[in-house]
């Protein structure tokens, strides 16, 4: 048997018939899933020091556990000695099985690691079923070896889903284990 994931195999056998009871689908195959997660990291002093881009494609790519790519600039702006063509950025998007173990690793592992932790927003929703979460702190995930950093960064992370609303968005991203704040209004 090959392997399987297993937020995956949640997905499948729990969470998909729960969300076909609460939105009343027709079928399993409106049922929204998720479909990929980006992670981007814009690097500001890299125009005076090339060797951070370095660093953060590698650290990306350890925390990923596929490879980072460089984000070039696409246009110059003298106000902030930027030329056009400048790696600025790392960047990498995981789909299908490492998508799966990623989310699995940033739920178990790598959110309870945030310093003061008390759920994550859930107002970052961009209106057509994506999520958007902001990490101020690389050393949060376990691969990363806090002797060996020489500056501490930031990344976004975005979840990209099939979902048609932000209600049906939230409802898959609780029920896949996303640790959301409990909201009293």
């Amino acid at each position: 048997m090959s392997y399987q994931p297993r937020l995956k195999t949640k997905y499948t056998e729990e969470i998909i018939p729960k969300l076909i009871e609460q939105f009343q689908y027709k079928s399993s195959m409106e049922v929204p899933k998720l479909v990929k997660i980006s992670m981007n990291q814009g690097v500001g002093l890299a125009t005076q020091d090339k060797k951070l881009v370095e660093n953060a494609v590698q650290e990306m790519s350890m925390i990923a556990g596929q490879k980072a790519i460089p984000t070039i600039a696409s246009k110059s702006v003298s106000n902030f000695k930027l030329r056009e063509g400048m790696p600025i950025g790392a960047k990498v998007t995981l789909r299908k099985e490492k998508m799966w173990d990623f989310l699995d690793r940033f739920i178990s592992v790598a959110l309870p690691r945030v310093r003061d932790f008390r759920g994550i927003s859930d107002k970052s929703f961009d209106g057509r079923g994506n999520y958007s979460i902001g990490i101020k702190e690389q050393i949060i995930f376990p691969e990363i070896n806090i002797d060996k950093i020489n500056k501490i960064t930031g990344m976004d992370i975005n979840f990209v889903t099939t979902a048609k609303t932000d209600a049906e968005a939230l409802a898959l991203l609780k029920l896949l284990g996303m640790p959301f704040k409990n909201q009293r209004n």
